[in-house]
Parts: C-alpha cells; structure tokens; sequence
C-alpha cells in the first residue's frame, strides 16, 4: 500500500502470448524514447510466416528505452520496452516488485520467478483476448489464424470496427504497407461504388469455391506477403482501368553492335552496359515529347496531373514476388550511371534491402522479360502511372531492304496504357518514337 502523491514507476512490457511461435522477426518500432503512449497504442510490430501483428502497449506511460530493434527476433515474455507510469498512491498497486521500480533508477529489471497458483495467472502484460476487444483477436489466435496480416494502429482499428471493414482487405499506403485511415476512409468509397455497380450489373459474379481435394491429392501453399499485395494491386488495376496493348518492332541491329563493341573497351565490368539503360533513354524522350505520357488522372478522373519529374520503375523478379524500384531523375544520368542504379536497385530488390520509399514515385514502368523469352506479352498498368512498356525476347528476323532480305535483330516491344487518358493513335506515335530511337541511337544519344 502506497500513500501520498502519484508515484512514478518504471514498468517492463514484454511480448505477450503468440502460441507457439517463437523468435518472430521485429519489423518495425513504432514508438521513440520520450514518447508519450495511451493503453493499446501500438508500440512494434512482429511478422510471422503467417502473418503480421503490432504489440500494443498494455497500460499509459511514457517510453523510457526501447530493448529491441528491427531485426531482432523476439518469443513470449522478451521485455520489448520500459514504461514510466504514474500510479495513484492512494490507492493500493498491486505490480510485481521487479517490474516496478522507483523512477529516480535505472530500468534495469529483473523477471520475477512466477507464483503457484492452481489456476494459471493471467500476465499484466498480456494483449487483450478477442472477448475483451472483438475487434483485436488475441496475438496467439491472430497469428496461427493469419487473420493480421496488416499493420494499423489502434485508431484505424477502431475506424475499421465502426465502418464494418476488413482490414485484411484493405492496401495500406504508410510506411511498410501500414494502414491509415484514409485507406480506411478510401476502401469504404470504393466498395459503395462497387455494391453500386453490382447493382446496375456491372461486376463478375464471384468465382466457386471447388474442393479441390476430392479429385486427387493436394497442397495448400500460403502466398508470400509481397504476391498478396502485387495481387491485390494488380487486380485494382486491371479492373479499374480500361487497359489497350499496342505492339510494334524496333531495328536494334545497330544499337546491339554499338553496346557490344562499348562493352569489348570497357576497363571495368561495372562499365558494360545492357539493353535497358537504352529503353530507358528513350522512354524519356517519348515522356518529354508526350507530356500525356508523364501523367496521372487525379482519384475524381477529372483532371490530369502532369509531372515535370522522370522517374521510372523496373519489374525485378524476386524469390518472394515482383517488385518495382524506382530510379529517380533518370533525363539527368549517363547511361553508365542509370546501368550503376539499375544493379543497385535490382540487388537490393533480391537481397530485401529494398525500402518502400525506393518503389513511389514513379512516372512509367518497363517490364523487360528478354532474359527469360517470349516473342510479346501485355504488361499491366501500375497505376496511378498511365502506361508500360512490355519488352520480350529480340530475334534476328529477314527484314526486306534495298531489293533483298537481310537478317535484323527485331526487339518487339507492347505499351499497355489507360485508354481514358491516352487514345489509340497517340499511342501508335509513342511507341514508333521509341522504336525509332532505339533503331537510330544516334538520334538518341
């Protein structure tokens, strides 16, 4: 029993009961020392091979010292935080002594050994259970039911709870794909106008569920984190925007012996130069020549916002899923310098040193699949960007010239654009200004 004022106290939060998963990955940390947090605001956030949770913070307090970091790999009862609490001290504080301690000391806390008791005791520290707080399944149940499969804080929760959202549904657009309440706010407008549309017949009835395991056997696999946001992305896409491919063929016979003989005199490795660093070149020329093409309709599809910056993304093939990096002022870098970030960019999309600030931003994708074949394919739009170029395999061709075939090697390449900003014969020009560049690098460089 203490008497007198408000007691300050230091109080260690610990990572509560996530079932059987043990040293599950810190993502992010959510909170700074100094901070100033309310009960069940989010304090990090962990990530299983099932599925993403944040750890809120079990009482109000101060933040003190942050034990942990991205990274790091934490189990059940690892103390995450220290807290400093201010406790009423007419009224009687019933906390275990090694985890509360006076405030003018350090937080240097030992876990007490935990008393007998014929029924298990429930941890101060624990995350409320899905009784207490329906909208919050208990960690352990969210965990191996993969039902937080996002990152959100309290108050978007409790947004998400009133508006009747699932917030697995929802993309979030904050930093590492966490939800804000305007994703909230904007998945709520967009499945009005869906139950709208469903209405006046324009939506596809939805697929069946077949069981799948009644004609022969079967294994389940769990998408990976990054193919269910490009999935969902994708899908957005492709049924939002009205999507046209036109396709043409580029000479790069010339272009091909130029970057050969460049690489044969290149002093280093780092030097030699591939086939995008030209795409690249002459996507600018297409993005200055087309202003349309460095658009993007704004979210009322009223007005056109054109940007006077190029920056472009390229698809990268990942083990864990397509990524889209972006390189930025791409009209002010040689090409040796956009072949240095292309290496760069791709590396870091493979190894996960990617960040998610190096995929916004940009202005038009290419999707190169020369490296793997196909003779033409149609890329998908990445909104809110207005076209992408598809560039399969190149192939020597007879091409008829001066009374005769001769062998060409022929790049065929697909732009699939919004057909709401870019009509059909505008895009016709766009992509013959490409090919020629590409088949006279002259006029290019």
């Amino acid at each position: 029993m203490q008497t007198g004022g408000p007691v300050s106290t230091l109080q260690k939060v610990q990572v509560p009961d996530i079932g059987d998963f043990q040293d599950v990955e810190v993502i992010d940390i959510l909170v700074s020392p100094g901070d100033k947090v309310s009960i069940e605001d989010s304090l990090i956030t962990l990530e299983s091979d099932k599925a993403a949770m944040d750890i809120p913070a079990p009482m109000a307090g101060i933040i003190k010292e942050i034990l942990v970091e991205v990274g790091s790999l934490v189990s059940e009862g690892a103390v995450i935080v220290i807290l400093e609490t201010e406790a009423d001290a007419d009224v009687d504080v019933d906390v275990p002594p090694a985890a509360v301690v006076p405030s003018a000391e350090k937080a240097t806390v030992e876990t007490p050994e935990p008393a007998v008791s014929s029924e298990p005791a429930k941890s101060p520290y624990a995350a409320p259970s899905s009784a207490e707080h329906p909208g919050h399944p208990h960690p352990s149940e969210a965990l191996k039911a993969g039902q937080l499969d996002f990152h959100a804080g309290p108050a978007v929760r409790k947004l998400a709870r009133e508006q009747r959202v699932d917030l697995n549904k929802v993309v979030g657009s904050g930093r590492r794909g966490r939800i804000t309440a305007d994703d909230v706010e904007a998945f709520v407008k967009q499945s009005i106008a869906k139950k709208k549309d469903q209405k006046e017949g324009l939506l596809m009835p939805p697929a069946p569920a077949v069981d799948f395991g009644k004609f022969g056997e079967i294994e389940v696999q769990p998408m990976k984190r990054i193919q269910k946001i490009s999935a969902r992305n994708l899908h957005r896409n492709w049924i939002t925007i009205p999507h046209v491919t036109h396709f043409d063929d580029a000479d790069i016979t010339d272009l091909e012996a130029f970057r050969k003989k460049h690489n044969e005199a290149a002093q280093e490795k780092t030097d030699r130069l591939t086939l995008m660093p030209f795409l690249f070149k002459a996507i600018i020329s297409a993005l200055k020549k087309f202003p349309v093409l460095n658009a993007s309709l704004d979210p009322a599809g009223e007005n056109l916002i054109l940007k006077k910056y190029f920056h472009i993304g390229m698809a990268v093939d990942t083990e864990n899923g397509l990524l889209v990096p972006v390189i930025r002022h791409v009209d002010q870098k040689s090409l040796q310098e956009l072949a240095a970030d292309m290496r760069e960019l791709t590396l870091k999309s493979r190894t996960g040193g990617i960040k998610r600030e190096d995929m916004q931003g940009g202005c038009f994708t290419i999707s190169n699949l020369g490296g793997i074949g196909g003779t033409g394919f149609t890329p998908i739009v990445n909104a809110p960007e207005v076209a992408i170029l598809g560039v399969p395999r190149a192939a020597i061709r007879p091409i008829y010239q001066n009374d005769q075939f001769v062998p060409r090697l022929i790049l065929p390449l697909s732009l699939s654009y919004d057909h709401r900003v870019i009509d059909g014969a505008l895009a016709a020009r766009i992509l013959a200004h490409i090919c020629e560049l590409l088949t006279d690098i002259r006029k290019m460089l």
